[in-house]
């Protein structure tokens, strides 16, 4: 009996914690982790039905989210012997129209990442076709089903989720009874595909597309989900009321559906974002700092102005019973938020440091800027770059790719003729010229740059970012190309980082032995440059830790973000406010990137330039400090510093 009584109260407690969720959702500590878990469901269940001599029919879905999963897939199969031989599969979707040999079709990804590796027999692979005419494309549509239906129904259908919430490429708008068929993708779909196709002008319009009600007809359907730029789409998604305008919300009414997540893609739910709402906290400093923040901003009262009936009205009763009151908690808070606050990003010298977020000395420091593109030191801490030259420390900035594929071909047309106009008569020059300008004049939509253009680009934008040190007074020596070779393949898809790419950045920090370095802390980014330029930054500094190296024990480590977020006011360690002189100077800096200015090659999915965005961004952030409570400043830069 008290056996029962301790499981019903578990129970309860589990439901208490889930209850604004109406999807099972599972949440992992690593988009690996979570991986491999969704893999090993899809093996077990091919080896069930391989000792029944019976097939499994696997939805597939393609993009960056399910690479690991196939990934591991193919390890099982080489390392394990598991045969794909009684599997059937079906993919979710493919670009209209689209040839199955192009670098874009899903027909090459799903060969790359996944059935070129494993024994499944080609005849048991279906990918809508891209090559159908608008006249018969229906009729594919219609025999897609039918060969779904023959195939006894989808055993296990994985499903990643767009930004709008669509999942396969059912747009807002899609209704649950919606088979496969023809859809015109969504602005905010063509952007997010923008960079794969090297410009928005060249994403087709179109696509070919499981229906809703196709997906919702597979007895099993796992959702998978990696990232904070998923984070609010998958609250929607979990938490929200069923609308067609977000389709995954249908997936709520399905029996058997799970959401499995990393930390960063539930960091929005509420049992993660704000679990005194679900049930009883063990209320940390940082804890008490985020809810305070939350109920500031939600009734729009500055942090000193909340009162014990605010806490307790909202689910922090147990707050107030610990610390004893509002003015207390208040206090606390809004003293720390005071302390992150700091013109000095080098710290203070001959001040008192103890609640400053950098150190007084050494004074003058080297500090050490890494940039993963050759214009992120000034879109993201532009203001703080500015700040350290002023105020006379050794700023170096290291960037560590050439960012080359993100430059318009018409860049390279550009400075060659620059070039030729120089020297009229360097004949090795013209025909250099002619040789570039033929090729780029026949190339097909998506294909890589031969490696000379590749070189010019890389050099085009290696230019802009010493003429933006210049600017900013960083020394041109200080400047460093790391160029780490994970990112030369002339294509979006990168290379896995590798032992070369940390000896580059591990020799740098060891010959400047900076006191400060600052990274791209886009921690979270499931792929991307800016992730595996942190990672090669981590390891780095791991390595120089294991070998004993005594200055590093000296060396803070401060994250920035990218140019699409900012972090959250709560996590926020050290903010340096701009004022209206030095926004002006950051944004003449970001200026000086001129391959990147009017229109970026990758905009994501924001299609302003990058200094409204870094504007916007940074007043964005002064704006809530000055919300809380706290002075009110232009703009202002955060920082989050690392602890090792």
């Amino acid at each position: 009996m008290k056996a029962r009584k301790i499981m019903q109260a578990t129970l309860e407690k589990d439901n208490e914690i889930i209850k604004f969720e109406k999807i099972n959702t599972i949440v992992h500590t690593s988009s690996e982790e979570a991986s491999l878990y969704v893999a090993k469901e899809i093996v077990h269940l091919i080896k069930e039905r391989q000792k029944e001599s019976k097939t499994v029919v696997l939805g597939l879905a393609t993009g960056s989210t399910p690479t690991k999963v196939y990934e591991y897939l193919v390890q099982f199969h080489k390392e394990d012997g598991l045969s794909f031989s009684n599997v059937i599969t079906f993919n979710l979707d493919e670009y209209f129209p689209m040839h199955a040999d192009s670098i874009h079709s899903y027909v090459r990804f799903m060969n790359e990442h996944l059935f070129d590796h494993i024994d499944i027999k080609k005849e048991n692979i279906h990918i809508p076709d891209g090559t159908r005419t608008l006249e018969n494309v229906k009729e594919f549509c219609e025999g897609y089903e039918t060969k779904i239906e023959k195939s006894g129904g989808i055993d296990i259908q994985i499903l990643g989720i767009g930004r709008t919430g669509h999942i396969g490429f059912n747009e807002p708008g899609s209704s649950l009874s919606s088979k496969t068929r023809v859809v015109r993708l969504d602005r905010v779909t063509l952007l997010d595909a923008a960079s794969d196709f090297f410009g928005l002008e060249n994403v087709p319009s179109k696509a070919i597309t499981m229906g809703v009600g196709t997906i919702m007809a597979a007895r099993r359907i796992i959702l998978m989900a990696w990232g904070e730029g998923k984070a609010q789409i998958i609250k929607q998604a979990v938490e929200g009321e069923i609308r067609e305008s977000i389709p995954a919300t249908f997936l709520q009414q399905h029996g058997n559906c799970d959401f499995i997540l990393d930390n960063a893609a539930a960091s929005s739910l509420t049992r993660i974002y704000n679990p005194w709402l679900v049930g009883e906290c063990i209320w940390t400093d940082d804890l008490i700092k985020k809810a305070t923040i939350w109920l500031s901003e939600k009734l729009d009262k500055a942090i000193l102005k909340l009162t014990n009936e605010d806490y307790s009205e909202h689910g922090m009763g147990s707050l107030i019973a610990d610390i004893g009151s509002a003015e207390n908690i208040n206090l606390k808070v809004f003293n720390t938020l005071q302390r992150t606050i700091t013109g000095w990003p080098g710290g203070k010298p001959n001040a008192d440091d103890t609640n400053r977020p950098e150190r007084k000395g050494p004074f003058p420091k080297t500090s050490l800027i890494f940039s993963p593109h050759p214009d992120d030191d000034v879109i993201s801490m532009g203001g703080t770059l500015l700040r350290l030259v002023d105020q006379g420390h050794y700023v170096h900035v290291a960037y560590q790719t050439s960012g080359n594929i993100a430059v318009f071909d018409d860049e390279v047309i550009r400075f060659l003729v620059f070039a030729l106009e120089v020297q009229p008569d360097n004949k090795e020059l013209q025909v250099q010229f002619d040789k570039i300008r033929n090729f780029l004049k026949n190339k097909k939509r998506g294909e890589i740059d031969s490696p000379e253009i590749q070189r010019i680009k890389g050099l085009i934008r290696k230019g802009e970012a010493l003429s933006a040190c210049r600017y900013c007074g960083v020394e041109e020596e200080n400047a460093h190309f790391q160029n780490l070779p994970f990112y030369e393949t002339g294509t979006v898809k990168k290379k896995p980082h590798s032992q070369e790419d940390i000896q580059i950045t591990y020799d740098l920090l060891n010959k400047l032995k900076p006191t400060q370095v600052f990274a791209a802390g886009d921690l979270s980014d499931p792929h991307g440059t800016h992730r595996v330029c942190l990672k090669v930054v981590f390891e780095a500094f791991a390595q120089l830790k294991r070998d004993k190296v005594a200055w590093i024990e000296d060396c803070y480590l401060w994250l920035y973000r990218g140019a699409w977020q900012e972090w959250d006011i709560a996590d926020m360690e050290m903010t340096i406010p701009i004022g209206p002189k030095d926004m002006q100077r950051k944004k003449n800096a970001i200026f000086k990137h001129q391959s990147q200015k009017d229109a970026a090659m990758f905009p994501g999915n924001d299609d302003r330039e990058f200094w409204q965005r870094a504007e916007q961004r940074n007043k964005e952030t002064a704006r809530k400090y000055n919300a809380l409570g706290l002075a009110e400043y232009e703009a202002m830069e955060s920082f989050v510093r690392y602890k090792f």
